[in-house]
């Protein structure tokens, strides 16, 4: 019997050792992964990266200090879980919530000194105002800071550029892989489910209100939206932003009408319904008129997919609802 005592005990006390050698294990391989992980994120850099202008430009270190030039590069960078980075972002920007505690740096046109005044490692431009702040970006540049300029998106193609992108300058690769990989994940969604529309409607797009009245038209991510979920856009047949006389948009005869100024234009929708030229025209008549939110239909960002559904439920609220 006290042999069998001492035996339990030893056999306790193998177990206690074998507990903290394992758990010793464990620390040992969590301090490795966190090494290596550690050792990936410093081998990520120095990188070079083709800009959207085509051009070679070298991130020396991971950024610390971000400044954004435009909301699309401010949106993509939260995404990448980067926020806390973003030390100025421009005067347009307003998402998420926390842009509203940024340094504000200007508009189309940069205050150069105050950018310069935060440090940043790393100014997000934009190849759609590049050309026109030229002068102003080769400052930056002469001041040591490095400047990314991105690509232009006008598809989602585009955007997914963009992302990967400033993913890869900003050392967050795989996070943009996997905003770009949900993006399309949910956008085949929703092709599959508009596959159910029977009767495609026509829309017609407004993004600027009368007297001046603008809409979309073919090569903007409106127009692609639009017919990702089986609709027809009436304007389709004309480029970029065209400019329609109030005659020429009612002779377009659309069952749906969008507008995407609501939150400059009180009751934009209700100034549509009352328009007397308007009267006949099938939306009007059905009282069809929908104002949705700009920056999801136009923003180059990964929101523009949270656009399309937008879209998707207010033409086609049988189906996507």
């Amino acid at each position: 019997m006290k042999q069998l005592k001492h035996y339990a005990l030893l056999l306790v006390f193998v177990l206690m050792l074998g507990l903290i050698a394992a758990c010793g294990s464990n620390e040992t391989s969590k301090q490795a992964n966190e090494s290596n992980a550690k050792q990936e994120t410093k081998a990520a850099f120095p990188v070079t990266v083709k800009d959207g202008l085509g051009e070679d430009v070298t991130i020396k270190a991971e950024p610390k200090k971000i400044v954004s030039l435009i909301p699309s590069n401010t949106e993509i960078a939260y995404a990448l879980g980067l926020g806390g980075k973003i030390v100025g972002v421009s005067d347009f920007d307003n998402y998420p919530e926390d842009v509203k505690n940024k340094e504000k740096i200007g508009g189309m046109e940069f205050n150069v000194e105050k950018i310069i005044s935060l440090k940043p490692d790393l100014v997000l431009a934009h190849a759609s105002g590049a050309h026109n702040s030229k002068d102003g970006l080769q400052q930056l540049k002469d001041a040591g800071i490095t400047v990314l300029v991105v690509n232009d998106a006008k598809s989602f193609d585009d955007v997914y550029r963009s992302i990967e992108l400033i993913g890869k300058a900003t050392g967050t690769t795989e996070k943009a892989n996997e905003i770009v990989e949900n993006m399309k994940t949910k956008l085949e969604e929703i092709k599959e489910k508009a596959k159910n529309v029977k009767n495609p409607v026509k829309v017609w797009v407004e993004v600027s209100p009368a007297p001046e009245i603008y809409t979309a038209g073919k090569g903007t991510f409106i127009d692609d939206m639009l017919q990702a979920i089986s609709a027809k856009n009436v304007a389709g047949d004309q480029e970029g932003w065209p400019m329609f006389t109030e005659e020429k948009a009612v002779a377009l005869n659309p069952d749906v009408i969008i507008t995407t100024y609501g939150y400059y234009v009180k009751d934009a929708v209700n100034q549509v319904l009352a328009r007397p030229a308007w009267k006949d025209v099938p939306a009007i008549k059905n009282k069809r008129v929908y104002d949705v939110n700009s920056d999801l239909v136009s923003r180059p960002g990964p929101r523009l997919v949270e656009g399309v559904e937008e879209l998707a439920k207010v033409i086609y609220p049988e189906v996507f609802q």
